[in-house]
């Protein structure tokens, strides 16, 4: 059993009041973590301001040389770290070692950049005079991370931030404060200053909560749902701190006639059900036009099958359980209310073995249903007939979020046509709406994103700066 604690200006400390069990074997403790209150808050934030000047002025090929120090001292531990994240999050080990590799290759990729050109130099209309931009860290920013990606997540959020020349303080989700934590433990392990980095643990209405209010706080970043991203853009922007939001998604995936059927529903079911629907970008409705309906959901039902939930670290489990209690009756909650107004289940939708709930596809359903139209953030999904390419592009954008989406298809043409036309962030073409690239940008429109400042890639640095221009004469 892990202890995990809160980080503060280079200490761990705080009791801890709160017991994680593992969800595919719930009689087993893996970590206990405590809750910060207001004041813990307050210190964190104090701590991160003390130490954000001397961080600034650190040249930034130093600030990179810490981060990439972090990614080898995570890099020797990712076997260890992975086997936490599963017991503690509950994803296959397979799916956990992808995750903490991508955290140590988003540290590399941040760390490099250490050395890129900070700012540029433009001609001047001025005789004798140099016009150039310099990026600016915006001081101290509040991090809030979400279960489903308990390194991944907190790792693209702070290399961004410390390379910049920013102090943090982080909030990771209740759920998952372990592997938060071993991210935090490698920065630390890797020289970065006390005070740059604050962890605080406990519950969002207390620790994010304050975190968010605080004026001190130039900058949040925060992924989880909609509602809750909704009222903290209200508290930000009202204070006018810069905010980043990413926040729910209700995913669709378009299958056209000309389709190779199995490979369309090996494409979609991994997008459903691997990560256990847990992902923001996770495919949860599909469209699909007639000629290849039939052949399709066949392939699709025998697909689903393959993802039986079990314990992420048995080997050859395709799917874990599910994170919670909390998550269980959403999910169950959202195949029941379906069936009660009519839906049919084609496979799935048996009572859960503990956290373990099976991969469901349902049919027979209306546009407005809610299991079309709102998220359930599990393995649930609702396959729907539409006419042809026209139609299914007007239901893939009938949805108050914009996150991803895809097709499957050999037509170029009609793949083009959708990417253009689609309202989302993030078009995939024959591959599952999960799985992003850390080199590109990554975000979405409407109820799923600020839509303002992109996460990952080149640009992500943007919402952690500002770019102050200035002069330079020189007569002779």
């Amino acid at each position: 059993m892990t202890l995990v604690q809160h980080l503060i200006d280079g200490a761990w400390r705080g009791q801890e009041d709160r017991a994680r069990r593992n969800p595919a074997n719930q009689t087993e403790v893996v970590n206990t973590s405590p809750s910060a209150d207001a004041g813990t808050v307050h210190d964190a934030i104090s701590a991160a301001e003390q130490a954000a000047s001397g961080w600034a002025s650190t040249p930034a090929p130093a600030r990179g040389a810490i981060l990439l120090d972090a990614a080898e001292l995570l890099r020797t531990k990712h076997s260890e770290i992975a086997r936490d994240l599963v017991r503690e999050e509950g994803k296959t080990l397979a799916e956990a070692t992808g995750e903490v590799r991508r955290a140590i290759d988003v540290l590399r990729y941040f760390g490099a950049r250490g050395w890129h050109q900070d700012g540029s130099v433009f001609p001047s209309a001025s005789a004798d005079t140099t016009v150039l931009t310099r990026q600016e860290p915006l001081g101290v920013v509040g991090l809030i991370t979400p279960w489903n990606f308990p390194i991944a997540i907190p790792a693209w959020k702070l290399a961004p931030a410390l390379i910049a020349g920013n102090a943090v303080v982080l909030k990771p989700a209740e759920f998952t404060p372990a592997s938060a934590d071993h991210l935090a433990r490698a920065l630390l392990a890797a020289g970065l200053p006390d005070g740059v980095l604050n962890v605080v643990h406990g519950a969002g209405e207390v620790a994010g909560k304050t975190l968010v209010e605080d004026d001190r706080v130039a900058a949040v970043s925060f992924t989880g749902s909609t509602d809750v991203g909704m009222r903290i853009q209200r508290t930000v922007t009202e204070r006018r701190g810069r905010v980043q939001l990413e926040m729910g998604g209700k995913n669709a995936y378009l299958v056209l006639d000309d389709a190779a059927p199995e490979a369309a529903a090996r494409v979609v079911a991994a997008g459903a059900f691997g990560l256990t629907g847990q992902a923001c970008t996770a495919t949860s409705r599909v469209y699909c036009t007639p000629g290849v309906r039939a052949e399709f959901s066949a392939a699709l039902a025998t697909e689903a099958k393959r993802y039986q939930p079990g314990d992420g670290l048995a080997t050859g489990t395709a799917m874990g359980p599910v994170i919670s209690e909390q998550q269980l009756a959403t999910d169950v909650g959202a195949v029941r209310t379906a069936i009660d107004n009519g839906a049919t289940v084609v496979t799935g939708g048996a009572d859960p073995d503990g956290l373990r709930f099976e991969p469901t596809v349902l049919t027979d359903m209306a546009q407005d249903a809610d299991v079309v139209r709102q998220e359930v953030f599990g393995p649930v999904l609702a396959v729907l007939p539409v006419a042809d390419l026209d139609e299914g592009l007007a239901r893939v954008n009938d949805s108050p979020y914009g996150l991803a989406a895809g097709i499957c298809t050999r037509d170029l043409a009609a793949a083009h046509h959708f990417a253009a036309a689609t309202h989302v962030g993030v078009v995939k073409v024959n591959r599952p709406t999960t799985g992003l690239d850390l080199n590109v940008p990554f975000g979405g429109v409407k109820d799923s994103s600020t839509n303002t400042f992109r996460e990952q890639g080149p640009t992500a640095t943007e919402f952690y700066s500002w770019s102050k221009t200035v002069y330079f004469g020189h007569d002779r």
